[in-house]
């Protein structure tokens, strides 16, 4: 029993320092060094941006450091307790079974953290860290894909409650007869941006319709995009002279008005053509700043994707990355729900739409990052 205990230990080991030599704890360690002589200046705070992007990045490398430091003590934690368990094995078989018990337990936790770890790690965009702002829009396939689009919509916010983040609804534009033609939310995490870029591209659902009187099973589709939400260190301009604002008054499912003046804002970025809608805030400066947030994010995108295209062109390989359809949810003839990037695959569809994604989320971190070093390495 003793050797199967410490062979997974081992195992654990083994994952643990392919984690260390990613994350680089003595460059952490000099990181927070460096950071916090910084946030030691007296003048620290006469550039409020520049000291908020300090406290933030040392708040944020000292939480990595702590992080690995706690799981190696873990391990070491788990190596004297199966030293113990040994011992007390003839003196005390009982207590020797307790201990094995918690020893489970502990090793249980603590390869799932590993592996949590090992995600984050694979997260090193330059915008991976940032809180996430998704739109989710319907497709092809009328009142279904309107309906599908609020599914989606509640899947994420579910799978966000499940995680204890924050998500806040910027803009929801109602389909006629059910569903939703659009909507827009943010949702504040660690690497939210990171974990649910990987959701990004078409999903297809395929069901019998609740909207048809024959019973037909039909087919719909919607797009769901991923941005990084702005922040003020970021510098992206947007002349007044390049966008449009327009207001108009806010509604809600059927049309129906719910505010009577003109709080709701859309704002059209001229040269891009970009639209941004803001709804959902209680006035018209707030919609507006929201709406120039997001603005804001998209353009930042639109420029990390240039800069990457021409790295790409200038290496001389041009892939595209990411197919059109992603995800498929099957509810009839069969149940199934199977990503067609990673193969992962579930058996539960209503589980799924109420939130239970991290399978479908891990593997997609893990198969982009197995693509881009393969990309790397052409």
């Amino acid at each position: 029993m003793a050797t199967e205990y410490r062979a997974e230990i081992d195992a654990l080991r083994k994952t643990f320092h392919q984690i260390w030599m990613v994350t680089d704890p003595e460059g952490l360690k000099a990181t927070i060094a460096r950071l916090t002589e910084q946030s030691s200046a007296p003048d620290l705070w006469d550039d409020p941006d520049k000291a908020q992007e300090v406290t933030s990045e040392l708040s944020h490398v000292q939480s990595e450091l702590d992080r690995v430091l706690a799981l190696e003590g873990r391990l070491d934690d788990l190596e004297a307790m199966l030293e113990m368990a040994e011992e007390e094995s003839e003196a005390d078989p009982e207590l020797a079974g307790e201990l094995y018990a918690d020893l489970d337990k502990d090793m249980e936790r603590t390869s799932r953290d590993l592996d949590d770890l090992q995600i984050r790690t694979l997260l090193s965009g330059k915008y991976d860290e940032r809180d996430a702002v998704m739109t989710i829009r319907s497709g092809a396939g009328g009142v279904d894909a309107a309906d599908f689009a609020q599914m989606l919509q509640r899947m994420y916010v579910r799978w966000a409650e499940r995680q204890g983040y924050s998500t806040k609804v910027l803009n929801t534009s109602y389909a006629e007869e059910a569903g939703i033609k659009s909507t827009t939310l943010e949702i504040h995490a660690p690497y939210a941006y990171g974990t649910l870029s990987v959701e990004a591209g078409t999903h297809r659902l395929v069901r019998i319709s609740p909207f048809d009187n024959q019973g037909r099973r039909q087919t719909s589709f919607a797009a769901v995009e991923v941005i990084p939400l702005i922040e003020k260190t970021d510098h992206i301009d947007v002349p007044e002279a390049d966008i449009r604002v327009d207001v108009y008054r806010s509604s809600g499912p059927g049309g129906q008005s719910v505010n009577t003046t003109d709080s709701a804002v859309r704002i059209t970025h001229i040269p891009t053509g970009l639209v941004v809608s803001m709804q959902d805030e209680k006035s018209q400066i707030q919609n507006r700043a929201a709406a120039m947030r997001v603005l804001q994010s998209r353009l930042l995108l639109i420029k990390q994707q240039e800069e990457a295209k021409e790295k790409k062109e200038l290496a001389g390989d041009i892939k595209a990355s990411w197919g059109d359809q992603m995800r498929s949810y099957v509810l009839q003839p069969y149940q199934m729900v199977k990503d067609l990037r990673t193969g992962f695959e579930a058996g539960n569809p209503d589980s799924v739409f109420d939130g239970d994604i991290d399978g479908f989320i891990d593997a997609g971190i893990r198969w982009r990052a197995t693509g881009e070093k393969a990309n790397s390495n052409d």
